[in-house]
């Protein structure tokens, strides 16, 4: 697949050679001889078998955009998480001593470290990669879902950092310190809550991630369907000059 995806230029330019080379050989036909008709017959198999594909690809195509739009609303989110865990921890585990307070404190340590961890997934890593302006042309632009997943064949749970928010442990801590310091109860019921939501969201999009990764050779299909038509194309411009003739 990566070999496809790499030389698709090449590929097609390859594919179109082959068919001005197959039109050269029956250009001496006249124009409604039976050479005619039958590359006129294979621009129209071919050129369907590349409309269907392409159809196909752009479903994928569309698809892989919108993943790509909620993984960087994701990365946004778990950067502000780790910055209010950070907040927090300089607010009130610097200087505080109660045992509750640093139970909850232990457990934003935990929480931090897990979006930390989860922040270096494959599922992020594109986000900061820079592409060549080759890459970014539509003809090379369907490679980005491809190259980011190659890296996931080891994606799984042992990868991904998940803690319970809301422990044995910490729902004790949290109701004393609802009575004693609402507002420390109130911040760390937001950062909680704000990183169950999290969690919750990285697991739809390790699904739906898992799930374009599997449907990836569709792209494949799309650039062979396109070296089909490169090839079919140089038939149907040589029979309309045959018939201009």
């Amino acid at each position: 697949m990566a070999f496809v995806l790499d030389h698709q230029l090449a590929l097609l330019f390859a594919c179109f050679v082959a068919g001005c080379i197959g039109v050269a050989m029956i250009f001496r036909r006249p124009a409604g001889s039976k050479a005619w008709r039958l590359a006129d017959l294979l621009w129209v198999v071919l050129g369907g078998i590349g409309g269907v594909t392409a159809v196909l690809a752009g479903i994928y195509k569309s698809d892989s955009s919108l993943l790509d739009r909620q993984i960087d609303i994701a990365y946004a989110l778990t950067d502000a998480f780790d910055r209010d865990a950070a907040r927090f921890r300089l607010r009130y585990c610097e200087t505080g001593s109660d045992a509750d307070l640093r139970i909850l404190c232990d457990k934003v340590e935990f929480l931090s470290a897990s979006t930390a961890g989860n922040a270096d997934l494959p599922l992020f890593l594109a986000i900061t990669e820079s592409s060549g302006t080759l890459r970014a042309l539509p003809l090379f632009s369907n490679q980005t879902v491809p190259d980011r997943m190659s890296d996931t064949d080891a994606f799984g749970e042992a990868a991904f950092l998940a803690f319970v928010a809301l422990d044995d442990t910490t729902r004790p801590a949290l109701a004393s310190l609802r009575t004693e310091q609402p507002e420390i109860a109130a911040d760390f019921q937001i950062l909680a809550s704000t990183y169950d939501e999290l969690i919750a969201q990285i697991r739809r999009l390790i699904a739906e991630w898992e799930f374009l990764r599997a449907s990836a050779a569709i792209l494949v299909l799309q650039t062979l369907a396109l070296c089909l038509v490169s090839f079919a194309a140089p038939f149907r411009l040589g029979k309309s000059v045959a018939e201009l003739r």
